[in-house]
């Protein structure tokens, strides 16, 4: 099925801008804490998880430090959303799409 010219233009511009924003997201570093910094996480744009760092003293306690690492990485992974809502919207807001496409 051929579409028209001006529906294939805007097609390629969102395939473009869809490589563009996976790139940029690829690119996103957060950093989380937990227990005032007892536990401390680094993660991507892809939430994956690329370091933690335990206090010695949290070591002990084996439940704590399982509620400090959960709650890290929680936390990240909320920043990265956030960070991914910003870097969407910047790149779309020019864009006229009806409300909830993205």
């Amino acid at each position: 099925m051929k579409l028209p010219g001006n529906m294939q233009t805007m097609m390629k511009q969102a395939q473009q801008m869809q490589e563009r924003l996976q790139q940029e997201l690829a690119q996103i570093r957060v950093d989380a804490s937990a227990g005032g910094g007892m536990v401390s996480v680094k993660m991507d744009g892809q939430k994956n998880l690329l370091s933690v760092k335990i206090d010695p003293e949290v070591a002990g306690d084996v439940e704590m430090l399982q509620d400090l690492v959960v709650a890290a990485c929680n936390e990240a992974g909320k920043k990265v959303e956030e960070e991914a809502k910003q870097k969407m919207g910047g790149m779309l807001g020019g864009l006229c799409l009806p409300p909830g496409m993205f």
